[in-house]
């Protein structure tokens, strides 16, 4: 008897300690898809702790940080679709039919999808990876190739223009990813390690140093410039010129860095990911021993956002200034060659409701020494807007500290696509769509009295979304008849979509259930 009641505690202890385990992962998994991928990865590694990585000679070793990013470095291919065009085309085909008089059938062709290669790195283990926007972008299907050879579809979480970023995902767990290093602490001379897939080649690792940070090379911003004038035609004066909203604080190497290396990571010699490969200087369109990376500590605000808001929260200072040099200072009749010149202050502005004025030079920003414009867009892009920073700035010769609380940027810089549209998958339709998703939260669902829903934060022009005037904070609760709570879920319901329609039904922030068909083909 005291056996079998020995037998039925250590089986209850046994079940106990079963439910206990099976609780504490479901609440680890629940937890896990609320946490910034700094966090994320801290988690991953305090379970599963890793030696220190130490050259093994005095002199340096990069075998080992080699070892570790490789794996996580993957091979991106874009597909874009192909352009109809009159005309022969180059077709052999077109000379046979002119010369012998045969009839000419064909006055419009369609040229075959063109496609395009990058480099992307694995920032968490279940399939976020960062890559360059301009990899991606206008791209109707993404593949990615995993160093074991398995090639994945891949759906775009969030693109920033601004900072050449972009953020994707493939349905795979337990990849192996680059952990996040420090930005902050790179130092110009250290040596650095870029990875990628450059020139149509395999995984490939080559190695540098740092020689510079905070540099802005005008690159980004002249590509936003291009797709304005784009859409809008060429300004007529210097005044229709623009603003740029460009973001670039970049490291630069001379790690050597081709096509093919955009999106991929660069690494400090403890295989830390600091930086994106986004772009080279060179005028024979090769390396010429200058590239350029974005910092990590910006990139890993940027991929934040798209996971907890679907796009990028931008928080402005709300000022427009010049950069002190001894040129500028004697333009503007000032004395100070260091600093930023507060040249105008935007109306209800944070900066203006700070007590910041036109002609005060910015010297500080949280008591770091601010030289250039780069550092200070750089710093203010990783807050978000109702952070608080310190300023200081000079007025009348004196130095004088405000708090500026930033505002919410409303400005968009996303520009128009006309693609022609072919059968695709449901990622490639996910895409498509043009828009960023986040579950709606419990209290907002219960608001507009649904049990399912996303939240639309964000509609990308030139996609569907916009063409068919969806609006941001549309709460979406089912796609295709099946309930959505997930950007994961938005893409399984779209493989569902029938006679080329996408079947949406909504609640809007205020206002009555909506029901939208929109056609993949329009």
């Amino acid at each position: 008897m005291q056996m079998k009641k020995l037998g039925l505690t250590l089986l209850t202890a046994l079940i106990g300690g079963l439910i206990a385990v099976g609780s504490y992962k479901l609440f680890e998994n629940k937890q896990e898809s609320k946490m910034s991928f700094e966090e994320r990865q801290e988690l991953h590694y305090a379970n599963n702790p890793v030696p220190n990585v130490v050259s093994s000679t005095g002199n340096p070793d990069f075998t080992q940080a080699a070892a570790m990013v490789a794996p996580a470095v993957v091979h991106i291919t874009t597909t874009y679709p192909g352009r109809s065009g009159g005309g022969y085309g180059g077709d052999p085909m077109d000379l046979f039919e002119e010369f012998f008089g045969m009839p000419r059938q064909r006055q419009q062709r369609s040229q075959p999808p063109a496609k395009a290669t990058g480099s992307g790195v694995i920032i968490s283990q279940d399939g976020y990876i960062v890559t360059n926007n301009h990899v991606v972008e206008d791209a109707n299907k993404i593949e990615v190739q995993l160093t074991d050879k398995r090639v994945l579809e891949a759906k775009i979480i969030g693109r920033d223009p601004n900072t050449d970023l972009a953020l994707i995902k493939i349905n795979e767990k337990d990849l192996p990813f680059v952990k996040f290093g420090d930005s902050d602490n790179v130092r110009i001379g250290e040596w650095v390690l870029a990875v990628g897939y450059p020139l149509g080649l395999e995984s490939t690792v080559t190695a540098g140093i740092v020689s510079a940070t905070g540099r802005a090379t005008g690159i980004i911003a002249n590509e936003l410039r291009q797709r304005q004038f784009q859409q809008r035609g060429y300004p007529q004066s210097e005044e229709e010129v623009p603003v740029s909203t460009a973001v670039e604080s970049f490291i630069q190497t001379d790690a050597v860095i081709n096509k093919g290396n955009s999106g991929g990571p660069l690494v400090n010699t403890n295989g830390e990911l600091i930086g994106i490969n986004s772009n080279i200087m060179t005028p024979t369109g090769t390396y010429a021993g200058y590239g350029f990376s974005v910092p990590v500590n910006l990139v890993k605000k940027i991929a934040d956002d798209f996971i907890k808001y679907g796009m990028v929260k931008r928080g402005l200072i709300g000022i427009t200034f010049t950069e002190l040099n001894p040129t500028t200072a004697k333009k503007l009749e000032t004395s100070d060659i260091n600093g930023l010149y507060v040249q105008d202050v935007v109306s209800k502005g944070a900066a203006e409701e700070a007590g910041i004025k036109k002609g005060d030079i910015i010297t500080k920003l949280d008591g770091r020494v601010i030289t250039s414009s780069s550092d200070l867009q750089e710093r203010i892009y990783r807050l978000r807007p109702g952070d608080k920073v310190k300023l200081t700035y000079k007025r009348d010769g004196k130095e004088r500290d405000v708090t500026v609380t930033l505002k919410e940027d409303t400005r968009s810089s996303e520009s128009k696509t006309e693609d022609e549209e072919t059968k695709r998958s449901a990622t490639e339709i996910y895409n498509k769509l043009g828009a960023g998703f986040v579950p709606a939260t419990d209290a907002k669902k219960k608001e507009l009295g649904v049990s399912s829903g996303v939240v639309v934060t964000q509609v990308h022009q030139g996609g569907l979304f916009d063409y068919f005037n969806v609006q941001r904070g549309l709460v979406i609760t089912h796609i295709n008849g099946k309930p959505v709570n997930s950007a994961d879920e938005v893409e399984a319901a779209l493989a569902d979509s029938e006679r080329g329609i996408v079947r949406i039904v909504g609640v809007p922030q205020r206002g009555s259930r909506v029901e939208l068909n929109v056609p993949i083909e329009y």
